[in-house]
């Protein structure tokens, strides 16, 4: 029997659009806080840029925008940001900025913001996003430093320690990524030529097996925990997150080993009933192989670790 709908399903469905959305804006955003005031710093390639809006309200919250094109339209800014931007920036438009220092710099109505900057120039250390979710302008630490020590000498300083802090935490996660994956890889090793007849994972019933799942994941899901993730949801209401964020260590490796495994499956087209038959006997014979191995403790004193760690430096 088919449940019915809810009147406000698509509006749901809408507002989940927007959240993603903003989560995908924000997903690459870290915060630091510089004398009481939050500063974020977004991941742009291999470097950490700096939000200028964010600094700028340590001058004036009301309306950090206009600090900045004012710094900006300094003669000193100018020639700065220049230079940077001619040191690296393979692409950068001199000829543009050449136009505006002969022509414009130095009257008293002239007037440089961040979208002009990146519009004439074709610049790389200034970045300004607009639009729906506008995340204001972010700079090269070369340049958000610099902007810094216009507002306060001081101020720069507690930036350069907050920032120095973050990089540190950064380097910290990165060695102990590189070490888990190592870990893994040794895991994974011992899972491909091992054989182990108890299991523990979930033996299937024959309505599941029979069963026609909506998507790869749920497939994967019944096949390690028993059930879906609407399942597990439905169980579990007041637990946020899904089946996987709650999960431990040890059915992570496998289902990361499941999802490779799926997909050759599924290259040898075989039915869902046989992947599933297939997968949930892989994954309890994965389960018992490697639940005492020493590198899986490894890992979970690892992942510990980097829990720590992160409340910490938080």
């Amino acid at each position: 029997m088919v449940k019915g709908v809810p009147l406000n399903y698509p509006n749901k469905r809408i507002n989940n659009r927007k959240k993603k959305g903003r989560k995908m804006k924000e997903k690459n955003l870290e915060e630091i806080v510089v004398k009481q005031n939050k500063v974020r710093v977004m991941k742009v390639g291999n470097d950490n840029y700096i939000s200028l809006t964010d600094l700028a309200k340590y001058a004036n919250s009301e309306n950090p925008a206009n600090v900045i094109i004012h710094w900006m339209s300094t003669r000193n800014t100018f020639n700065y940001i220049g230079l940077w931007e001619h040191l690296n920036n393979e692409n950068f438009n001199f000829t543009g900025f050449s136009e505006i220092k002969n022509n414009e710099l130095g009257r008293e109505s002239f007037t440089m913001s961040p979208k002009r900057w990146m519009a004439v120039t074709n610049s790389i250390g200034i970045i300004s996003k607009g639009g729906k979710y506008s995340i204001g302008t972010f700079a090269h630490p070369d340049i958000a430093f610099e902007f810094a020590s216009w507002l306060s000498p001081e101020f720069k300083l507690y930036l350069i320690k907050e920032f120095e802090r973050l990089k540190a935490k950064e380097a910290k996660e990165n060695k102990l990524d590189w070490y888990a994956n190592r870990l893994l890889s040794k895991v994974n090793y011992l899972v491909h030529t091992d054989a182990i007849k108890n299991y523990i994972v979930p033996e299937l019933t024959d309505s599941q097996k029979k069963y026609v799942y909506a998507s790869e994941a749920d497939l994967i899901n019944v096949a390690l925990f028993g059930m879906t993730s609407k399942e597990w949801r439905d169980n579990n209401p007041d637990i946020e997150g899904n089946i996987r964020d709650n999960t431990d260590l040890l059915h992570l490796v496998i289902l990361n080993n499941l999802e490779s495994i799926n997909s050759e499956l599924i290259k040898m087209n075989l039915s869902q009933e046989e992947r599933l038959i297939k997968l949930n006997n892989s994954a309890r014979r994965q389960l018992q192989i490697i639940k005492e191995n020493n590198n899986v403790k490894e890992l979970t004193s690892l992942q510990k670790e980097v829990n720590d760690t992160k409340y910490l430096l938080n």
